[in-house]
């Protein structure tokens, strides 16, 4: 995605520090005609996804019309609040969260977000050690990736890219696209607060060798690609799903 304004430094030093635990383990209202919102079934490939761009901090309810009972925030690490649309009813639709735990999602008023879409999906296979890239359902890449280790697993699930930063050092490659998914085994990174998988560079030519051509189990949960991989997805914008799979 095209970044519309830089993060403060104190959420790109706290990113950075989160996104640390894929470090190395070497060997608006809904238009009517949008009600019908796209689903995934059984993982697969999906046409579009609807996402949903928040005026700022709104109200989160468990069900249509029921009572608030969180505040979905305005932005998530100085980056705006775009989340993907998995249901709607009138007048409401059902986002998918950033924060944890995993998958949440929550019920917002369709008056306080605005409705886009994004014609993308990525879908990683653990057992294959491979991410693939759908553009209105149809493959369009597919690149070998390192995963988590199983002391570190990557977590599966339901999980969408949150935004796209700048690497905190050259090892992260061109960008860093972080995730909505938080590491299952370790719950605060370097006393971070949290630990945050994303996906980035391979960190180290050693691990960029690791990886080679089919993929490999490296990292404390991250997702890392060959840097000339990596580069292929700029163009993927905040809300895109990413589905995690493991078979």
């Amino acid at each position: 995605m095209t970044v519309r304004r830089a993060a403060p430094m104190m959420a790109l030093v706290t990113l950075a520090l989160l996104v640390t635990a894929c470090g190395s383990h070497h060997p608006v209202a809904l238009p009517h005609h949008k009600a019908q919102v796209a689903k995934k079934v059984a993982k697969a490939p999906i046409d579009v996804t609807f996402t949903a761009a928040t005026h700022g901090a709104i109200p989160g309810s468990p069900a249509p019309g029921a009572p608030e009972n969180m505040t979905v925030p305005g932005s998530w690490y100085g980056y705006p609040s775009i989340l993907p649309v998995v249901a709607s009813q009138k007048g409401w639709v059902e986002v998918r969260l950033a924060q944890r735990p995993n998958e949440s999602t929550v019920w917002v008023p369709a008056s306080d977000v605005t409705i886009s879409e994004t014609p993308y999906q990525l879908v990683l296979n653990l057992t294959t050690e491979h991410l693939s890239v759908y553009d209105l359902g149809k493959e369009i890449l597919d690149f070998p990736a390192g995963i988590g280790t199983p002391d570190d697993p990557t977590v599966t699930g339901d999980y969408f890219i949150t935004m796209k930063v700048p690497p905190p050092d050259p090892g992260y490659g061109p960008f860093v696209l972080v995730t909505s998914a938080h590491s299952d085994t370790i719950t605060d990174w370097a006393e971070s607060g949290d630990a945050i998988i994303a996906i980035h560079g391979p960190i180290t030519t050693y691990d960029d060798e690791l990886i080679g051509t089919t993929g490999a189990a490296i990292s404390h949960g991250c997702i890392r690609l060959h840097d000339a991989d990596l580069s292929q997805l700029s163009m993927i914008p905040a809300g895109t799903p990413l589905d995690i799979v493991a078979s």
